[in-house]
């Protein structure tokens, strides 16, 4: 009889139980072709699910963010585009509410899906340049990246740039290596997607026909079918969308103009040093804890044993060093060009704008050639990561609770905006025995009436020249309108009080005051001034 045999039960277990074996339990199954993809997507699932939770927790304090609000408006109707934007934004915000209900936790999950999509496909670009022990890798260090957690917390044009562009960069490297018709058909498309997302895609749609020019097998990719099938495919798919853009007189770039054009090169300067501070700093998080996964990962600790494990030159087959290539220049041209560009055109570079710009910065790392990953290093890292989301996930209640504690006294995203819209929508079904068609409001007020109200009024901003198209003056005069002026911001009070005196003369007055209280908090009082306006007879 063996040793084994006569060991306890319990022992037995105890031994299935210690970290080598979970190392290489989660090492075999991210790298066994058998079961990684499965493996990889379960991961994702699990990622979704922990960071609904924690943002459901962390922001219960707190109504969803106007992006929010504003993308449920948008998919009320499915349009060729949206004044300030284009579709798809809006098209995957209404297909996901016609699903899932109309509440905080599904915003938060819209969000934390989109992220955990966007990792499987980063995975699935990460095998067309490294092996796969170093594409889980390379997803966890991605599922680290703050704007993959918290900083993803709303959805909107930017977080959903986050499904077309690793689509986009999946299918060049696919059409690269390929070089087929099918191939480009593919790039194409992927290319037509991104640009119904926002037009800022531009930035990575050329650094990808950048890398196609720079790159050292340039030529036999542009003597082959795929790039050329590839603009012909994306300029045939945007007709409609082109179309809509000469109809409506080409309202986005007006919008950009208006918005984004800066006559300060001194704000100008400051606004640009912001952005690559922010996403360096974004970025240092997964760099330096993956650095710390990988110190882990390596056993004995001696500093010279340590450095012999992960860092070594000569020839490496874990890495496709033409890929490689590509991805690298990609990656340094969005991350250069940007904020170069907002120098050189004096543009407003939003922080945000960088959100779908660097999820490629992970794989680059990752595949140096010279650097090599312990099986170890799969453990670690996930542990690194499994660590961090369940403490976020113990310590989102209490954030939660001090932050409101600290900004009871001002601050509009604690202002009780989804009490409003139920105060609302409950006068006006009292005075009118109807549903509530339009709210007449800033965008920060008006999409969140929109989203809050059960009637789901559609949104018209007072004077704005970039108009959803969801509804018109005409529209609202003629079914009635409730019109929303924030009493608590002077700079827009006025211009509101003005638009309402002019379009809404018979309007019965009223003043309404909200206040949120959580957990024994209370959130700052908001005085609104309400105009209700009848229906025609």
């Amino acid at each position: 009889m063996s040793t084994a045999s006569t060991l306890p039960a319990a022992r037995r277990t105890h031994r299935k139980l210690t970290i080598r074996r979970i190392a290489a339990w989660i090492a075999s199954r991210a790298t066994d072709p058998r079961t990684s993809l499965w493996f990889v997507i379960g991961f994702a699932l699990v990622h979704a699910v922990l960071w609904t939770l924690i943002l459901v927790k962390l922001k219960a304090a707190q109504d969803i963010h106007m992006d929010v609000a504003e993308a449920y408006a948008w998919g009320q109707r499915f349009l060729l585009g949206y004044g300030k934007h284009p579709p798809l934004s809006g098209w995957i915000a209404g297909i996901w509410f016609r699903i899932f209900p109309v509440t905080n936790w599904s915003t938060y999950a819209l969000a934390m899906t989109t992220v955990s999509f966007a990792l499987v496909v980063c995975w699935l670009i990460a095998l067309r340049v490294v092996d796969r022990r170093r594409a889980f890798f390379m997803v966890v260090m991605l599922a680290l990246y703050p704007i993959f957690n918290f900083k993803g917390f709303k959805y909107n044009a930017d977080l959903a740039q986050l499904v077309p562009l690793p689509l986009l960069v999946l299918a060049y490297l696919n059409a690269f290596e390929k070089r087929s018709f099918k191939s480009g058909l593919w790039l194409g498309f992927a290319g037509m997607l991104a640009l119904m997302t926002k037009y800022w895609v531009v930035t990575m749609i050329g650094a990808v026909g950048l890398a196609a020019l720079i790159h050292p097998q340039r030529t036999q990719f542009l003597r082959s079918p795929a790039p050329w099938v590839a603009i012909g495919t994306m300029a045939v798919a945007m007709i409609p969308h082109l179309v809509w853009l000469e109809e409506v007189d080409f309202v986005p770039f007006t919008y950009a103009g208006d918005v984004y054009a800066l006559s300060s090169r001194a704000l100008n300067v400051q606004l640009v040093i912001g952005y690559v501070v922010h996403n360096v700093g974004l970025l240092a998080i997964p760099v330096v804890l993956g650095l710390v996964a990988l110190l882990l990962g390596s056993v004995p600790w001696r500093p010279s044993d340590v450095l012999a494990r992960i860092w070594s030159r000569g020839p490496n087959p874990a890495v496709n060093l033409p890929q490689a290539l590509n991805v690298w220049i990609i990656q340094l041209i969005v991350a250069i060009g940007p904020p170069l560009g907002a120098l050189a055109f004096t543009v407003y570079i939003k922080t945000d704008w960088g959100i779908p710009l660097f999820f490629l910065v992970p794989l680059a790392l990752v595949a140096i050639p010279s650097l090599r990953f312990p099986r170890m290093a799969l453990f670690s890292i996930t542990a690194i990561w499994f660590v961090a989301t369940i403490a976020t996930l113990i310590a989102a209640p209490s954030i939660a609770t001090q932050e409101i504690a600290s900004n009871h006294i001002g601050g509009s995203t604690y202002a009780a905006r989804s009490e409003l819209a139920r105060e609302l929508t409950q006068t006006w079904q009292d005075r009118f025995h109807s549903r509530w068609a339009v709210v007449v409001a800033r965008s920060d007020i008006g999409e969140p009436m929109t989203f809050y109200s059960p009637d789901h009024p559609a949104s018209l901003v007072p004077g704005e020249a970039w108009s959803s198209g969801l509804t018109s003056l005409d529209e609202a005069k003629r079914l009635g309108f409730i019109g929303v002026c924030d009493t608590t911001d002077p700079v827009f009070l006025k211009p509101c009080e003005a638009w309402m005196a002019e379009h809404a003369k018979d309007a019965e007055p009223l003043v309404m005051t909200t206040m949120r209280f959580f957990n024994g908090h209370p959130g700052p009082s908001t005085v609104w001034k309400v105009y209700l306006v009848p229906p025609a007879k």
